[in-house]
């Protein structure tokens, strides 16, 4: 996993479906690691297995000092579950088109230059961003991680 690179595309889909949404708030959780098991747990209490990698949405609200950020964990199951009780939601299709995209593969450290990339090609190219992000940790190892980051286009290309 030496290859330090990041490959875009200008125009992808993407698709989640049984998803296990879980609004994190950055100061009052006790480690995205812990939020993660806990939402694997609750699957599984519930009869499901969660499926895939781990999914994270990050919204950033509002300029200067009155910024906020909001982060989603989101995780797939092998099946929809009825029955989920605060603080989870679950979707059973969530479709985001018109994403850019980029895919990842170095040290997990240097991930925002995939954020950094994308911006400055919607920058270099005229390309309104929605400014939302999901970032899928494809995989991990000593070595460095692969992680897919969609950025929802705000055209209609």
């Amino acid at each position: 996993m030496k290859d330090n690179k990041i490959q875009i595309n200008y125009n992808k889909v993407l698709k989640l479906t049984n998803v296990l949404i879980n609004y994190v708030d950055l100061k009052e959780s006790k480690g995205l690691d812990k939020e993660v098991l806990q939402m694997e747990n609750c699957l599984k209490n519930k009869g499901a297995q969660p499926i895939g990698p781990l999914i994270q949405y990050t919204e950033v609200e509002g300029t200067g000092a009155d910024v906020k950020v909001n982060v989603k964990l989101m995780r797939q199951s092998n099946t929809f579950v009825h029955n989920i009780e605060a603080p989870y939601k679950m979707e059973s299709v969530i479709r985001v088109k018109n994403c850019i995209y980029a895919r990842y593969t170095g040290e997990e450290s240097k991930l925002k230059f995939a954020y950094d990339k994308i911006n400055l090609i919607a920058f270099e190219e005229d390309i309104p961003l929605k400014g939302d992000s999901y970032t899928i940790f494809v995989n991990s190892s000593e070595d460095g991680i692969i992680a897919d980051v969609f950025m929802e286009r705000a055209d209609d290309e």
